[in-house]
């Protein structure tokens, strides 16, 4: 009594042969064809295509309202007057990647903050003046490795030197900021020698 069991099952297989019945694959294909009408593929396809233009119109104006810059147009110190014809021509961290275009809109906004902040007077003006004009030879720099990386294409040299170039004006400004405060300070100092 002590059988084993596949030999049993091994057994019964090798006496039983199943067979499919003649004309059985195409029945069951009928059948199929029967089940799935061909029409409700075509208005999930016109749903896949609504679905995904919204979603691209969707991330379109999610950008340009979250990264655009609401009207506000920015201002680069620049003694040219050509500034729709440099427009047109430069070529920007953004054709690049979008990671290097948000280096340079990083830097570009605290730039434009840091001259939006300058507070002109009489006493300032010859200081201010100095720095804005080294202010304008880093800027047509800038514009001269914007012509360079269009003409000879992106390397990390010509990127590594428009980023320091940002950096430069930034820091030149920053300093800018403090002789401005500096030269407050000093004038307050001598008001209040003066009233005592």
């Amino acid at each position: 009594m002590e059988q084993d069991l596949r030999e049993m099952f091994n057994k019964e297989r090798e006496g039983q042969k199943f067979t499919i019945k003649n004309g059985h694959e195409e029945r069951f294909l009928e059948k199929l064809q029967q089940s799935m009408p061909e029409h409700k593929r075509r208005s999930w396809a016109w749903f896949k295509i609504a679905a995904s233009i919204v979603v691209v119109l969707s991330i379109g104006f999610g950008y340009m309202f979250l990264n655009g810059n609401n009207g506000i147009e920015n201002t680069v110190v620049d003694s040219n007057n050509d500034q729709e014809n440099i427009k047109q021509t430069e070529f920007t961290f953004g054709d690049l990647s979008p990671d290097l275009k948000k280096v340079e809109n990083y830097y570009v906004a605290n730039i434009n903050l840091e001259l939006a902040k300058l507070e002109v007077s009489p006493d300032t003006k010859g200081l201010i003046d100095s720095f804005m004009e080294q202010l304008n030879n880093l800027n047509l720099e800038y514009k001269t490795l914007n012509t360079e990386l269009k003409e000879l294409g992106p390397n990390d040299q010509t990127i590594t030197a428009l980023i320091e170039n940002l950096q430069l004006r930034l820091q030149l400004l920053q300093k800018l900021k403090r002789k401005l405060n500096e030269l407050k300070l000093s004038k307050n100092e001598q008001i209040n020698e003066n009233s005592i």
